[in-house]
């Protein structure tokens, strides 16, 4: 039986779209590149949801953010480790050439880095 294509959608486009929720493990890092571009990263610890934490006993994943423009920089850099924040970006897959030979991760390239509300503390 073949498919059914009435339902394709030839117009379709793909997309490289992540939103993540979590909290910033340590204060981000600025560095200056070879070509003289500045990035500011820091490292997004997000925890698995119960489903996930039944296949694995890793509890959290850790995520890799990258601020280019300046805007996102300025904002990057105030935070501190353990503040709450929502991103925005695109995934990207880094190489790099290591001690041991090529090497590769993800991380995202940021769009947006917004601060969560702190809960209620519950003491009203």
């Amino acid at each position: 039986m073949s498919p059914d294509t009435s339902t394709a959608r030839p117009d379709h486009e793909s997309v490289n779209l992540v939103c993540l929720s979590g909290r910033v493990s340590a204060t981000p890092e600025a560095r200056l590149l070879p070509s003289g571009d500045e990035v500011v990263s820091f490292r997004l610890i997000v925890p698995r949801n119960a489903t996930a934490r039944r296949r694995s006993k890793q509890r959290v994943d850790t995520i890799e953010c990258s601020a280019w423009t300046a805007r996102l920089r300025r904002s990057v850099r105030r935070l501190q480790a353990g503040d709450a924040v929502t991103v925005t970006g695109e995934l990207r897959r880094r190489f790099t050439r290591g001690a041991n030979g090529p090497m590769s991760w993800v991380n995202v390239d940021l769009a947006t880095c917004d601060p969560m509300a702190a809960p209620p503390d519950g003491n009203d």
